[in-house]
């Protein structure tokens, strides 16, 4: 079953109740949160194709970067080597340049929204980690609305080191821990839309 399929297959009242599941089981509320944001049904698949080419097309622009299809969202990881040095949270001019290739095809799809979530590995204490992580996504938002992106689609959080998506057991792992995520789901335009175009009241 494709990532269409997928979405096509959860039904509309479920969708927010088994996004909020499995969030929790995998322990990552990022994921959790475009699972639950689900329309399901034939609007659903609607904008699953939808999601299906504009991922494609970030695939194929920044190839340095992680790029995950999530039900009816996409998830984009950029990982410290991209974005930032070591303990820092302002964006180099190479990192720029890959969020400027970004922010020009999330402008072709203006009828989706934004989350830019922060991380870090588990070195240092928490608080601190949790400040740097919120840090970077603010950095992040603020470049990629200086670019063009609607301030009203973008919002933003930061997870510190407690969503780790590699075990911290290697300074590999650990940079690539320390990463920046866009979460990218239907906003409410495109979910009205699909209904429409699918029938759905």
């Amino acid at each position: 079953m494709n990532n269409t399929q997928k979405g096509a297959a959860i039904g509309t009242g479920g969708g927010a109740a088994v996004g909020a599941v499995i969030g929790k089981a995998a322990g990552n509320a990022g994921l959790g949160a475009i699972i639950g944001a689900v329309v399901g049904g034939t609007a659903g698949g609607l904008i699953g194709n939808k999601m299906d080419k504009q991922a494609k097309e970030i695939k194929q622009e920044i190839p340095d970067a992680n790029v995950e299809r999530v039900e009816e969202g996409i998830v984009v990881e950029f990982n410290s080597e991209i974005l930032f040095g070591f303990d820092k949270s302002d964006l180099s001019d190479a990192s720029k340049t890959e969020l400027k290739k970004l922010t020009t095809i999330l402008n072709k799809y203006p009828d989706t929204d934004l989350e830019i979530a922060g991380h870090t590995d588990s070195q240092g204490a928490a608080d601190y980690n949790q400040k740097l992580s919120e840090r970077r996504a603010t950095a992040v938002a603020d470049y990629i609305v200086s670019a063009g992106v609607a301030k009203s689609r973008v919002k933003t959080k930061g997870y510190g080191e407690f969503e780790p998506r590699y075990p911290n057991d290697t300074d590999a792992n650990m940079a690539k821990n320390r990463r920046v995520d866009f979460l990218i789901t239907a906003n409410e335009a495109m979910k009205n839309e699909a209904k429409k175009e699918a029938g759905q009241n």
